[in-house]
């Protein structure tokens, strides 16, 4: 991914006045071979609901993982190339999920390898370009502006245009 994502971070001072706690580049990113053309950025997580107000460290250290955490959210914004469907066809979606926690999420022999589902409640916002998003048997095309309320249902990203999506995503812990 070539842009980068600043992440500002407010808060409180000792004195009790509204600052600037936290003004850098995001670091937590997930970028791997075998999900090719597709980078995801975590930018923020909480693990409670209701959320801590304020926290003043880094919540989003270490592996990143597709679920939020368990009554919690999180806050990322991912970015998918255009996909070259002879490399698609080789790409096993199950070991690509697995290497973030979620391998049994997948759905098996459906029409997109990466074909999955979460046990969450994810808003989501096209950025910029544009993809399709997958359902069982039907596929919406999705553009800059366009928002989605994903409700734990089997879907997946198929970018069959000429320049990068990039859509931020907050998933909300969820229950059946």
């Amino acid at each position: 991914m070539s842009q980068k994502f600043r992440r500002v971070v407010t808060g409180h001072d000792e004195n009790g006045v509204a600052t600037v706690i936290s003004d850098e580049e995001a670091s937590c990113i997930l970028s791997r071979p075998n999900r090719p053309g597709v980078t995801l950025i975590n930018l923020w997580m909480n693990d409670k609901t209701p959320a801590a107000m304020e926290l003043h460290g880094d919540p989003v250290t270490g592996p990143l993982i597709l679920h939020p955490p368990k009554n919690g959210s999180v806050f990322r914004i991912v970015q998918f190339d255009p996909e070259d469907p002879e490399v698609l066809a080789k790409l096993d979606g199950k070991s690509a999920f697995a290497e973030m926690g979620a391998g049994a999420n997948i759905v098996e022999n459906a029409r997109h390898p990466f074909m999955h589902r979460t046990d969450s409640l994810d808003y989501t916002v096209v950025l910029s370009g544009e993809i399709y998003m997958m359902m069982d048997e039907d596929e919406y095309l999705l553009k800059a502006g366009d928002t989605v309320v994903q409700q734990g249902t089997n879907h997946a990203w198929s970018n069959r245009g000429t320049v990068p999506c990039l859509i931020a995503f907050i998933l909300v812990d969820a229950e059946k």
